[in-house]
């Protein structure tokens, strides 16, 4: 199946049942998908809304509902969105989201980049939140971690990023669709609004002017990040062992260092990685552990170098940290990596 493709199946089959988006390449599939897949079903809602703003609005009135609900979009249809996702972490209203990202900044280009790691690691919008943020490298993942995706949500009432690229969203691959944990009907989840027959009224929302109360809610949300941060940490190793230097890279440019570092290895090259798959919570505990016996580490990533912060923060100091990206949509191909493994490996004499 088509990235996009396996996103919306896998939605469903978790349990989505209301999706509304804006067009915008390279995710348009997704959105096509959707259109079909939810209209076969009895229960299920598709709108195309008449704005990314709309859509993310239409989004936050289904979860107030009770809903699993969707919205997805590129680059800059996901800055339209920040206001309402902020919106949506205030009101701990669980949602997913997914950006196929393109290049940027601005309408940038529709090529696969990374550029919007910031944006979706550090809150994105404005005050004090903060978003889970799954990273998939592979068809198979995009299933996996889209259901995942909806748990997280429902489990922390918070959104999920799904952040992906383009070429993700456009690559075929098999993909087998595992058992998903949904939602019980017939289970009341109590901060819906279904009505106040019966009982006082709820109300969701995210102005609250006593500035005692919004310092109260405030710490209430970190609390919350400090568990998630404890139980929610994803990652993948590769060929550590006796790793001299590690790289460090997530999603596709993951894929294409895997591939550069068995050319490394073949030339004797003693090279591994760590692949966060949650990049917020950034695996920081385990990086540190490693350098504790790795003192080089190169992160690699499809911008002009956004995770190494979260790279040097984790490590505190303790390793040389070295980065080379690509930019705008650019794809290196894994020879080119190689090449960058090997002249750092031997600048630093680590043969």
């Amino acid at each position: 199946m088509r990235g996009n493709h396996v996103i919306g199946e896998a939605a469903v089959r978790a349990g989505c049942r209301f999706y509304a988006g804006y067009p915008i390449t390279p995710q348009n599939e997704l959105t096509e998908y959707m259109a079909a897949r939810l209209l076969d079903l009895d229960d299920g809602i598709f709108i195309q809304a008449e704005s990314e703003l709309a859509a993310i609005n239409m989004v936050m009135g289904a979860s107030m509902a009770g809903t699993r609900a969707m919205t997805s979009s590129s680059s800059p249809g996901i800055s339209l969105k920040q206001e309402g996702i902020s919106f949506l972490s205030a009101m701990e209203l669980p949602a997913v989201i997914v950006n196929m990202s393109r290049g940027g900044p601005g309408l940038g280009n529709i090529a696969p980049s990374q550029s919007d790691y910031f944006q979706a690691t550090r809150g994105g919008g404005h005050g004090d939140y903060r978003n889970i943020v799954l990273a998939p490298n592979s068809a198979q993942e995009l299933a996996d971690l889209t259901m995942k995706a909806f748990e997280l949500a429902d489990d922390y009432r918070t959104p999920v990023f799904i952040l992906g690229d383009g070429m993700l969203g456009q690559m075929m691959e098999p993909v087998e669709f595992l058992d998903c944990k949904r939602p019980r009907k017939e289970v009341s989840r109590e901060w819906t609004l279904t009505g106040a027959r019966g009982r006082p009224s709820r109300i969701i929302r995210s102005l609250l002017l006593d500035p005692a109360v919004e310092e109260e809610h405030n710490w209430k949300l970190v609390r919350k990040y400090e568990r998630i941060v404890q139980n929610e940490v994803l990652y993948e190793t590769f060929l550590l062992e006796d790793a001299t230097m590690a790289l460090i890279a997530f999603g596709t440019a993951a894929r294409i260092t895997k591939g550069a570092i068995i050319r490394a290895r073949e030339k004797h090259i003693k090279v591994g990685m760590i692949r966060p798959i949650t990049v917020w919570p950034f695996p920081s505990k385990t990086i540190r552990e490693i350098g504790k016996t790795i003192r080089h580490f190169l992160v690699f990533e499809l911008n002009t170098g956004q995770m190494i912060e979260d790279v040097r923060l984790a490590l505190e100091g303790q390793g040389e940290v070295h980065f080379y990206g690509r930019p705008g949509g650019i794809i290196p191909t894994p020879l080119e990596i190689s090449r960058v493994i090997a002249s750092q490996y031997y600048q630093k004499r680590l043969g």
